[in-house]
């Protein structure tokens, strides 16, 4: 509802008020109505019912729909100053149902306030037509696909959606403000500004015209322009109607594209009517069939082609047909046909594949007599054709294989992990466009065997990978991959065992400490006890029969992903995963000993062994590489070895040190032999009747540089076990007969006493070299007493007593030392014709302080005095020990209490 106050002065009317609403009325057949605005008086003029629909109704009903009408001019009034006029027009619905517009003015007369009202629906139905005119027009505009703009003074003021799309610009408003020619390319502008030129009236149009315009990224596409003569805000300005023909463009050079390839392509293009004349006949048919298009136009195409050609009965065919024509000279052409039908006739498309069917026979002829199976896959992935090498290697003719997918066969990797369809060599060539060679996989067979291929795939159309079809060939090397495998296994396992060498042990072990599955490992190296004895006195055979039954034996031990090893002769080594304690270590180990300790049956004989092993717990991220790691285990195992063997032993720091320390002093000790660094030393040995000293004992003793004295205990095991030992002896012997023999020619009347090693009773040359030493130094052979311990004696009883006796027919002494720690027998001391006895010092220790040793020195003396020997105590370090020696009746002593082991300058100078 709108009400408009015109701010117009009044003054009083020099006119008749009822002459002026009569003019008002017959000019706008209005009804007049006044309102006191003091007492709200509202009356009217005759004709008001039928103003608002409600003839002949009373006052009250027409006082009240009037009220209601003109209350917004009431309430302006009451606020406006007087003289000024009030319009309003107001929607009103008639009892009957009609709408009408009623128009009400009024002016305020001091108080009172007049005015008219007129029906004015005429008008509003006239503007509302009007508003859905231009509203159509607006929507056509808006929503045409041709682009539709506006421009004045060479700049647009007006462009529909369209144009905005055209010129690449996201909404009209962009385009708005902007030149016209920032959207026409440059050649098409001065024909726009001739063509505008010539629109001189409103409405006059322009013929259509095409000109190229230019997208804001710079893409050209042509148009279709029509301009026409039009005012805009009431000044003249031009509207321009633009369709994009690059459509119709496009089409037009398809079509002439299409009119060239007929003239230029390789295959015969034939348009016949529709009783197989010929209409059309293109210079390729001229080239395929030795005729001219004058020469065929009009004749009948079978005639043409030397063959029997109903283009009807090809498209019943399916569309294709392979027939053989024949070319004017006679000669045989193997031709594709294509028809399609015209509206008048038939098109027919002839394809000379004569070179490429005798290409294809070749190619057949030589791909059949590979060794090599060749598949030929279609873009599809289905095999359209297999060779004979291919039927023979993958075990199924070619019919089965023809129409089925190579995705339906199991292929795995080098792992053994089955290969998923995507990772085929064909689906990879597909996808990458990259041919493959030598892909190396293994396909089961449906009988089940499993076989070993060497693949490579590449495709037939490497410009187009998607749509090309591939040829698949591959070679069967399961032959020679099982030679590889062998090779491979015999070069990281060992012959006898079939268990992993040492390069293969060192592989897995740094996997597991450093590779990517790193892990805590426990390193076994396990060294057979006895095994030696075995491998001496029963033969090679047996101990290697004795090395399998052990390695398999630690094999079915371990768990499935621990390795077991043989480094060389009787060493192992079992490098178990996931351990993390010792307990669980210590479990494992004891499991090893128990498997390894069972009886053994080689040939009728049960054979016993045992292991000493070392251990090395490594933690994830240990910093040690593999070699030391198995160093370090090697280390433990000697120490459980060292400790009484048939035990196991944990590396530590300590140990290593002490090894360290070893190889050292076992290197220093090979230099001191060869510089003559070692002396002697002379421990006397005293007659307990007499108390004179009889003998000395010649010890070796060893002043390191840096390490000062090294005890006997230490450095002579060590040269037992580097073979320094007979070095030493040599040593020994020399010098100190050297020395006695001087002594002794100054009057010093003792003995000389030495100790031979297990080692040098063995020697071959232990003979031959005493004898020279008593004869380069003149000591006589009596003077010489050889002390061999028990246990040497007992290692081998037939080649010490051969040696002894060889040693007694030199005319020297011999003892037993240490006896009463091995299992001598009254009739082997009588055997082996020795001279002396010597007494562990482990007994001669507990004198006096228990009765059984008491009772077995007397035991030993009385029994080596059955047979004629000499008993020597060592090891006497008090008097109660020498008094009860004199009471057993000893004959002689030696030890700390009698004199300790001294150079010859302090013993005798």
């Amino acid at each position: 509802m709108e009400a408009n106050a015109n701010d117009r002065k009044g003054t009083a009317l020099s006119v008749d008020h009822e002459q002026l609403i009569d003019l008002a009325l017959s000019a706008d057949r209005a009804v007049l109505w006044s309102l006191d605005l003091a007492t709200d008086r509202l009356s009217w003029r005759p004709g008001l019912d039928d103003l608002l629909g409600v003839p002949g109704a009373d006052e009250a009903k027409i006082r009240s729909r009037l009220a209601e009408l003109v209350q917004p001019i009431v309430v302006a009034a009451r606020t406006t100053e007087a003289w000024q006029d009030l319009e309003l027009e107001q929607p009103y619905q008639t009892p009957a149902g009609e709408l009408l517009w009623i128009r009400f003015r009024a002016r305020n007369f001091d108080g009172h306030l007049l005015g008219i009202a007129n029906n004015v629906t005429d008008r509003h139905e006239d503007r509302r037509e009007l508003a859905d005119l231009a509203d159509r027009y607006r929507l056509l505009i808006e929503l045409s696909p041709d682009a539709i703009a506006v421009h004045q003074n060479g700049h647009v003021t007006y462009a529909n959606p369209a144009a905005a799309r055209f010129a690449g610009l996201d909404s009209p408003a962009e385009l708005v403000g902007r030149p016209l020619t920032d959207f026409v390319a440059a050649e098409s502008v001065p024909e726009m500004a001739a063509r505008l030129a010539h629109l001189t009236e409103p409405g006059a149009t322009s013929e259509p015209s095409e000109a190229f315009f230019v997208r804001t990224d710079g893409i050209r596409f042509p148009m279709e322009v029509v301009s026409v003569r039009t005012t805009w805000m009431g000044r003249p300005a031009f509207q321009v109607i633009m369709r994009d023909v690059s459509a119709q463009k496009a089409a037009e050079a398809a079509l002439r594209y299409q009119a060239a390839l007929v003239e230029h392509v390789s295959d015969a293009i034939i348009a016949t009517d529709a009783k197989g004349r010929v209409t059309s006949w293109n210079p390729a048919a001229e080239a395929i069939y030795g005729l001219s298009a004058a020469e065929a136009l009009g004749r009948r195409v079978s005639e043409l082609v030397g063959a029997q050609l109903d283009p009807a009965a090809v498209l019943r065919g399916g569309g294709v047909s392979q027939q053989t024509h024949r070319a004017l000279d006679g000669a045989a052409l193997t031709i594709r046909v294509s028809a399609a039908e015209m509206d008048d006739g038939f098109v027919l498309v002839c394809a000379d594949e004569t070179a490429r069917r005798r290409a294809e026979r070749q190619y057949s002829t030589v791909v059949a007599a590979l060794d090599e199976g060749v598949l030929v896959i279609s873009s599809e992935g289905k095999v359209l054709s297999a060779n004979p090498a291919a039927e023979r290697i993958l075990g199924v003719p070619e019919a089965a294989m023809v129409g089925s997918s190579p995705h339906e066969w199991p292929i795995y990797d080098e792992s053994g992990k089955r290969m998923a369809p995507s990772e085929y060599p064909s689906a990879q060539v597909r996808r990458t466009g990259i041919a493959q060679q030598g892909r190396v996989m293994r396909v089961l067979r449906r009988d089940g065997r499993n076989v070993w291929l060497s693949a490579s795939c590449r495709a037939m159309n490497p410009e187009d990978t998607e749509l090309s079809a591939f040829v698949l060939s591959f070679t069967d090397i399961t032959e020679r991959r099982a030679i590889g495998e062998r090779l491979e296994h015999d070069a990281t396992h060992d012959p006898l065992t079939g268990l992993a060498n040492r390069t293969l042990v060192l592989d897995e072990l740094s996997a597991r400490l450093h590779g990517p599955q790193r892990t805590s490992t426990a390193v076994l190296f396990i060294d057979l006890d006895k095994f030696k004895v075995i491998n001496d006195s029963l033969g090679h055979s047996v101990g290697d029969r004795v090395l399998r039954i052990a390695g398999e034996r630690l094999r079915r031990t371990v768990r499935r992903d621990d390795v077991v090893g043989r480094l060389g002769g009787d060493e192992f080594v079992v490098i178990a995963s996931e351990v993390r304690t010792e307990p669980e270590v210590r479990a494992l180990t004891e499991h090893l000993r128990d498997s390894l300790s069972r009886p053994i049956s080689v040939d009728g004989r049960k054979l016993h062994v045992d292991a000493s092993i070392g251990i090395v717990l490594a933690a994830c991220g240990d910093p040690r590489a593999a070699d030391e790691l198995l160093r370090d285990a090697d280390v433990a195992m000697y120490q459980a070895k060292t400790l009484g063997r048939g035990r196991y032993e944990f590396f530590d720091v300590e140990l290593r040190r002490r090894m360290q320390r070893r190889l050292r002093l076992e290197q220093d000790l090979r230099d001191a032999v060869r510089l003559g660094k070692l002396w002697a030393a002379y421990q006397p040995v005293v007659d307990l009747r007499s108390g004179q000293t009889v003998a000395v004992e010649g010890l070796l003793r060893w002043t390191h540089p840096v390490h000062g004295a090294v005890p006997p205990t230490e450095f002579i095991p060590l040269a037992e076990e580097s073979d320094l030992i007979r070095q030493l002896g040599s040593h020994v012997l020399r010098m100190t007969t050297r020395e006695l023999a001087a002594r002794r020619a100054s009057g010093v009347d003792v003995d000389l006493k030495i100790n031979l090693s297990t080692r040098q009773l063995d020697d071959p040359g232990l003979v031959p070299e005493v004898e020279a030493a008593l004869e380069s130094t003149g000591l006589p052979a009596k003077a010489l007493c050889l002390e061999i311990t028990e246990s040497a004696l007992m290692r081998d009883s037939v080649l010490a007593g051969e040696t002894l006796t060889a040693l007694r027919e030199l005319g020297v002494r011999l003892a037993i030392d240490d006896f009463g720690t091995g299992y001598s027998s009254l009739a082997q001391l009588q055997r082996l014709t020795l001279d002396t006895l010597k007494i562990d010092r482990s007994f001669v220790t507990r004198l006096g302080e228990s009765d059984d040793a008491e009772v077995i020195v007397k035991s030993i003396i009385a029994m080596a005095h059955a047979v004629k020997l000499t008993v020597v105590a060592e090891g006497v370090e008090n008097e109660r020990q020498l008094e009860l020696l004199r009471e057993l009746d000893c004959d002689q002593a030696q030890g700390y209490l009698l004199g300790r082991p001294a150079p010859a300058a302090e013993l005798w100078d």
